[in-house]
């Protein structure tokens, strides 16, 4: 449905505007309740997580979503040329025969080529078969996701903006009736003229006054429909907040400062720049907390029900072991370590969205009000933090023993013993954190244990890091095999967080499914095997050499 016709010449404005560009038009538009996914969400929300569907970013050239999105439905005509849409996958450009030196086109390219229906068709048909999709077709279900989506928004199909009286779902723009279209259309042209007016550069402040008031009485109107249906203003605006704040991307900020810190206050033994460190972690950790609670709140749950959840959860939990470990021991080598494995994971939410989906998503019927999955999912994921702990330490003591082990002889051994630890705590959580599914498992499928995949090699997991406490307990493993197999068993913990779901993709565990990264985890677990080996090398050859002068 399009409503001002004369967005003609706004979108020849908004097309050509540099990324200087900023309008607050779409400021008063993001805490207005619309529905998708299953759940009732501000705006602000559903065109940044429509722009980074299509385009990969939450902006696009320098202006917000909200801006953005709601354009595709008043002059689609300017868009359907515009080059937005990301195709990535190499392969996919290739069979749909695009050009090879862009990964961006428009929606008008796509929709024409014949064969992005054949590739859609051989992909459902794959999916009705229950196939696995490689990566490939995980591309080309992309595709189409993108496709939909906009083709939606453009007709007014996608934007579900008030409750159904007489239903769950809520009205698309194209369906509403008269008084609610009409309220829409006011707040459709307040929005035009605010935008053209900012972006021609008046040297008067755009007047966002009747933008306001039509939103309000928009909102207003809707909410009349079916005031029980139309969501809670405060949590609408604490989502809001969420996506405008983002308190990870300023925790990981505090936490590489006080990894710098810390680590200037381990070379140099400088009080200051330890108390600076350790000042910066725990702002850098109230605000990962803050983050966590916000989601919470907005959910209703723990946020541990997916990848990007876990992902944010497990450096938390690492912190915490940290902080305990430091502070008992009077080391000064866990908080540094635990900070830098914070950094790099909230880092990785950040940089990957389109494998940690970030999105606020409502559980599947089986996950929800389940006090033993509950317990369960957290102290399974609190067992990796251990672990990951474990795994960063072994690291720095591999560099201990490549630079010089009688040197540092010291920091070996507390590093080992904090590296035991951590362990032991990791072995603890994991074996209780499995009979607790096991539990959950009667509970939800009737049965205690299945070798499901993922039970499978949390299990492994498990016999590994037990295989390691024994070792040292007899004297097989020593210092430097305590480290070595420290960050190679760590590859088995991968495989159950990652590799289960994201990888083999198989088991009762569907839920938790994803796809992509693969690469990039293939190498991370690739180049710790090279840097073992290397340390292996040169260690055992320095080893050979100083018994061969003496």
């Amino acid at each position: 449905m399009r409503f001002i016709k004369t967005g003609i010449l706004l979108g020849s404005i908004f097309l050509s505007l540099a990324s200087a560009w900023g309008s607050s038009a779409g400021d008063l538009l993001r805490d207005l309740p619309v529905q998708q996914g299953g759940r009732v969400k501000p705006y602000d929300s559903f065109a940044r997580e429509s722009l980074k569907l299509l385009y990969g970013r939450e902006k696009f050239g320098g202006r917000e979503a909200a801006d953005v999105v709601l354009t595709w439905l008043l002059i689609p005509e300017h868009w359907d040329d515009a080059q937005f849409v990301q195709v990535r996958h190499s392969g996919l450009r290739e069979a749909l025969k695009l050009d090879k030196e862009r990964i961006y086109y428009s929606p008008k390219e796509l929709f024409l080529n014949e064969r992005v229906g054949l590739l859609i068709q051989e992909m459902r048909t794959k999916l009705q078969a229950q196939e696995k999709l490689n990566p490939y077709f995980q591309a080309v279900q992309t595709l189409e996701n993108q496709l939909s989506l906009y083709h939606g928004i453009k007709f007014g199909q996608a934007l579900l903006v008030a409750p159904d009286p007489a239903g769950d779902t809520w009205l698309a723009v194209a369906r509403l009736p008269a008084p609610l279209g009409e309220k829409f259309a006011t707040m459709t042209k307040a929005f035009i003229k605010v935008v053209t007016a900012e972006a021609e550069g008046s040297s008067a402040k755009a007047d966002l006054g009747p933008l306001q008031a039509a939103v309000n009485e928009f909102r207003e109107l809707a909410r009349q429909q079916a005031p029980e249906k139309y969501g809670n203003d405060r949590k609408i605006k604490t989502e809001v907040h969420l996506n405008t704040f983002h308190p990870f991307m300023w925790s990981w900020i505090f936490y590489l400062v006080a990894s710098l810190s810390l680590l200037g206050a381990s070379v140099n033994r400088r009080r200051s720049l330890y108390i600076v460190g350790w000042g910066a972690a725990i702002v850098g950790f109230g605000l990962h907390t803050y983050g966590m609670g916000l989601r919470s709140y907005l959910l209703g749950r723990p946020p541990v029900s997916n990848m990007y959840e876990t992902v944010v959860w497990v450096p938390w939990g690492t912190m915490i072991l940290a902080a305990i470990m430091e502070w008992k021991s009077r080391g000064r080598i866990y908080l540094l370590v635990s900070s830098l494995v914070a950094v790099f994971c909230l880092i990785l939410t950040d940089m990957a969205p389109s494998v940690l989906d970030k999105t606020l998503s409502p559980l599947e019927p089986v996950l929800r009000d389940n006090f033993w999955l509950t317990t369960h999912v957290l102290v399974i994921t609190l067992s990796y933090a251990a672990f990951f702990l474990a795994f960063a330490l072994a690291d720095v003591q591999l560099f201990y023993f490549l630079r010089d082990e009688k040197r540092f002889a010291a920091k070996i051994e507390e590093t080992n013993k904090a590296i035991y630890r951590a362990i032991q705590i990791g072995i603890i959580l994991l074996g209780g954190g499995i009979i607790l599914g096991g539990v959950w498992a009667d509970y939800s499928w009737g049965r205690f244990w299945g070798w499901d995949p993922k039970e499978t090699w949390a299990l492994i997991a498990w016999f590994g890091y037990l295989a390691i406490l024994h070792g040292r307990l007899v004297g097989w493993i020593r210092q430097f095999g305590m480290a070595v197999s420290s960050v190679l068993s760590f590859s088995l913990v991968i495989m159950a967080w990652y590799g289960v779901n994201f990888v083999l993709g198989a088991g009762l565990h569907s839920y938790g499914f994803g796809a992509g990264g693969v690469e990039y985890v293939s190498a991370f677990v690739a180049l710790h095997i090279l840097w073992v080996v290397y340390v292996a090398t040169v260690r055992q050859s320095r080893l050979r050499t100083n018994q061969q002068s003496a």
